[in-house]
């Protein structure tokens, strides 16, 4: 193998690739990214045995060939080397190792066989589907934070994805609930999902994909099983095994019956939750809602360190009510909210909370109340 290709595409595209190799691999190939010269490209292939990703960029190919090197290494070594360099690649199959050169610069990598390197057989995909690269980021973004760490339930690890019906139209719908708070974003069912299967993408595929759309405009090509899903984002091709578990049947935790509504400014709430919580212990976060007539007033108690209130006016006209949560939660949500105004439907102190944006259709959060 001999090839020349410019640092900054040989950079860009081992940034994508590199993040899904484990630092801390027990199988020695899992550590390394395949790399393949031919017909004017240079392709790369990474995977962790439940997620691949593959991406070609264009380069001089003066002779093809293929092979493995430290995934982790390769990508310092181009990271450091200066702007602007054209960089060499010299395979020598018969004694194992890749040069790197840049001007000056040499460095000489272990390779490992190409044949011991692993592929994700994707197998048929039954169901396929275009998203605006927009559609994709929303879905992602307003319900990764509600994704569970918990790794005992496991089936919550991940956002569910599936088709459903809202005012006897289809749509596509993303949840992620982590038994504190949940998260459901929906829209317009795209032609090539209908009848598909209900699946959980692993938070760890959801993260790679949220930071590949980051500044994409265009499409992204979807294509899933009921256990693989695979993504083609620009010249990136993502393939990841699906979560193998059933996702509990969350409407039943979606409140319908809330009667006590509060109006309130999203950037007034999000700053007055964000500076009574900083008295807040570390462990129970719990802020207290206070609401009577026109006004809510938020309140800490920590007995270690203090106590902080706030009044703020918001729109409510129902019973007083005294409600706590989880600041953190609480500013999550708040977070996602897109207009200027928050609508927070509670019941009693006991029960969960619907949030949701009074501007934006087609998203809606709940949390679970705090005692306090």
């Amino acid at each position: 193998m001999k090839v020349t290709v410019e640092r900054s595409e040989l950079l860009r595209s081992l940034s994508h690739v590199h993040r899904v190799v484990e630092r801390r691999s027990t199988i020695p190939i899992l550590a390394n990214v395949m790399i393949r010269s031919e017909n004017g490209q240079l392709a790369f292939k990474a995977t962790d045995l439940d997620l691949e990703i593959m991406e070609a960029i264009p380069a001089d190919v003066a002779s093809g060939g293929v092979t493995t090197v430290p995934a982790h290494m390769f990508y310092e070594i181009v990271r450091k080397l200066p702007e602007g360099a054209q960089v060499i690649l010299e395979g020598s199959g018969d004694r194992a190792v890749l040069v790197i050169r840049a001007g000056r610069s040499r460095f000489t990598l272990q390779t490992l066989p190409e044949s011991d390197f692993p592929d994700l057989a994707a197998g048929d995909m039954s169901h396929e589907f275009v998203l605006p690269a927009t559609d994709l980021k929303r879905l992602i973004d307003k319900t990764q934070f509600a994704i569970s760490t918990e790794e005992t339930r496991y089936y919550l690890n991940g956002i569910y994805l599936h088709m459903a019906e809202a005012g006897k139209k289809p749509v596509l719908r993303a949840v992620a609930t982590d038994g504190h708070r949940l998260a459901q974003v929906e829209l317009t069912a795209p032609e090539g999902a209908s009848g598909m299967p209900g699946i959980i993408i692993p938070r760890k595929t959801v993260g790679e994909v949220q930071r590949l759309v980051e500044d994409l405009d265009g499409e992204i090509k979807i294509e899933l099983s009921a256990t693989k899903i695979r993504f083609t984002i620009g010249a990136v091709v993502l393939t990841s095994k699906l979560i193998d578990g059933t996702f509990p049947d969350y409407a039943r935790v979606i409140p319908v019956g809330n009667d006590k509504q509060l109006e309130v400014e999203k950037r007034d709430f999000e700053q007055a939750v964000d500076r009574v919580s900083t008295v807040a212990s570390e462990r129970g976060r719990a802020v207290k809602l206070s609401l009577s007539g026109g006004k809510l007033v938020l309140s800490v108690i920590n007995p270690d360190s203090g106590s902080a209130t706030e009044e703020i006016e918001v729109g409510y006209d129902a019973d007083p009510l005294d409600i706590g949560f989880n600041s953190r939660y609480l500013l999550d949500i708040a977070a996602q909210i897109e207009g200027d105004t928050a609508v927070l439907k509670l019941a009693d102190p006991g029960s969960p909370t619907l949030i949701q944006d009074k501007d934006a259709k087609g998203a809606l959060y709940v949390l679970m109340p705090m005692r306090v």
